[in-house]
């Protein structure tokens, strides 16, 4: 069931998985790449279950994850730019503002394994009467997610100190302090025990073994 006020479409951008999460192989070794797939997957997984969310897009070069995340409901399209993040992130707006007219547009980190379909509600319900939006990593120099009215309003510039970034470009920041699982982004062994605390979601926790 849906709720009333502003719905959203989000991006979400997987990089190609061979060059994902390479912080994480000191500790995981080669299952940093599964642990890339299974991320995404318990993202969007949440993305899909939150009633003010109607669309979800993944934009990926990866075979195998297209393969998954369409299998767990996305829309996937290729990164045609190919030259980066942000302009990944550009092209994915642009999609989704042409096939879901009339909804909002934001991105979502696609390492998330603890996200809770609720909290997400929450921040998008606080976006709510805003142009732009921003909500900050559990560190505080990051960004998980970027909202905006329109796709052409999103101006996505991640990349180290992206709050900043977003901040002095005018996007509002979200106050997210009682979202945990939606700050919990995992580029470290411990992130992902911080993440683990909250509770994984069932891909990566199917993947650690519980």
């Amino acid at each position: 069931m849906t709720e009333p006020g502003r719905h959203w479409c989000l991006v979400v951008p997987v990089k190609r998985l061979d060059q994902a999460k390479t912080r994480l192989a000191g500790r995981y070794g080669d299952r940093r790449r599964a642990l890339a797939l299974a991320f995404a997957v318990d993202t969007v997984t949440a993305a899909l279950g939150c009633t003010v969310v109607d669309a979800v897009l993944v934009v990926t070069d990866d075979a195998q994850a297209a393969e998954r995340l369409a299998a767990a409901g996305a829309a996937v399209t290729g990164d045609d730019p190919d030259a980066g993040l942000n302009p990944a992130l550009v092209h994915g707006a642009e999609l989704v503002a042409h096939r879901h007219p009339g909804t909002c547009v934001g991105t979502l980190a696609a390492d998330l394994p603890a996200l809770r379909p609720g909290e997400l509600a929450t921040a998008l319900r606080r976006a709510e009467g805003l142009d732009r939006g921003f909500v900050r990593d559990a560190e505080g120099t990051g960004t998980t997610l970027l909202l905006a009215s329109r796709a052409d309003w999103l101006r996505p510039s991640f990349g180290a100190g992206s709050a900043a970034r977003h901040a002095l470009d005018g996007a509002a920041e979200i106050d997210a302090s009682d979202l945990p699982t939606l700050r919990a982004d995992v580029d470290l062994p411990g992130d992902l025990r911080t993440a683990a605390a909250l509770g994984l979601g069932a891909a990566t926790a199917e993947l650690l073994g519980g």
